[in-house]
């Protein structure tokens, strides 16, 4: 059974950090590529970084590259999202999700994704 288990979600001030986990089992974490997407409400969803686990590029979304990094613990099949100098506007809920093979210009969009977590909600207070 696939799973993506999500945690770290928080109420955090702006400028603050977080660190959002995502721990999968069920599927060959090497062969994947792992990707955040979030959707604040009233807005569309939007894709925030991923990562090909087998070469380990990363993508990021202009609006937070420089502050949010995502990596990846092989050993625990585990993606991390790690948010720094958070804004109001990063406020939203963040999912992660999976998808076969590796990326090679930009993140997939979010309905290419084969497996999605649950879901982790993130507030950021001005």
């Amino acid at each position: 059974e696939v799973q993506l288990v999500q945690s770290g979600g928080d109420l955090v001030q702006a400028g603050g950090s977080l660190r959002l986990s995502c721990a999968t089992s069920g599927f060959i974490f090497d062969d994947y590529t792992i990707g955040w997407f979030r959707q604040a409400p009233g807005k569309e969803r939007e894709g925030v970084s991923c990562i090909s686990i087998s070469d380990g590029n990363t993508y990021y979304a202009d609006s937070v590259k420089g502050r949010f990094t995502i990596s990846s613990d092989n050993a625990k099949n585990t993606v991390y999202l790690q948010m720094s100098s958070l804004k109001p506007e990063d406020t939203a809920a963040y999912t992660c999700a999976a998808v076969a093979g590796i990326v090679e210009h930009s993140c997939p969009g979010s309905r290419e994704y084969d497996f999605v977590g649950q879901g982790t909600v993130v507030t950021v207070s001005s």
